[in-house]
């Protein structure tokens, strides 16, 4: 599995485990899990979207590099 899927994957995984912390924290009153689940959601978006931009650089790559030219 390539770096991008992967980053992508957990960033997704993390951002899910965030809402549930934070939607069980709001529930039960304990703003110590709201924080620590909007903490993580913002963690996994963060790493869901670096792993789209690597994914980029690599399409862009595997482009150039099928791609004739002076090279």
């Amino acid at each position: 599995m390539k770096s991008s899927t992967r980053d992508t994957s957990k960033g997704v995984l993390h951002e899910t485990k965030g809402k549930i912390k934070e939607t069980t924290g709001k529930v039960f009153g304990n703003v110590s899990l709201e924080t620590e689940g909007k903490a993580e959601k913002i963690a996994g978006k963060v790493q869901k979207n670096v792993g789209k931009a690597e994914k980029n650089i690599e399409d862009d790559l595997d482009e150039d590099t099928r791609r004739p030219g002076k090279y």
